[in-house]
């Protein structure tokens, strides 16, 4: 399945389809960021199926290394679905995706809706 390009409360963002690779390590990361920058988007939106079960393994440190290359590129991202079971088996996953809401280029975010809804009260991506 093909990415999907869009407009959201003037934002252009890249839609991957919950089909397809996992992502797994900083060189797929660094491929979706140059992806996203070639379609003219500064946001990605990725779904949580779309990255391997190891990302949400903090201390396999694959979230940090792909986390730290979109904000170095400053591509934003957000991770569509429901995080709480995972968050429920470690307080560690809990707090990073907490500080990655807070701070505004990584977003852990329930479904879609919750995304329009952010990018509607002005956060920038």
């Amino acid at each position: 399945m093909q990415t999907d390009v869009y407009e959201l409360h003037g934002h252009r963002i890249l839609d991957l389809p919950a089909e397809g690779s996992l992502l797994r390590t900083g060189q797929d990361a660094n491929d979706l960021i140059a992806e996203t920058k070639a379609s003219g988007a500064r946001l990605v939106v990725v779904p949580i199926a779309r990255l391997d079960p190891a990302f949400f393994e903090l201390r396999t440190g694959i979230a940090g290394d792909m986390v730290q290359k979109f904000v170095t590129y400053q591509v934003a991202v957000a991770v569509i679905g429901d995080t709480s079971p995972l968050e429920s088996e470690s307080k560690s996953l809990r707090d990073f995706i907490y500080e990655s809401n807070r701070r505004g280029s990584v977003w852990f975010l329930a479904d879609k809706d919750a995304l329009r809804e952010k990018l509607g009260t002005g956060n920038r991506a």
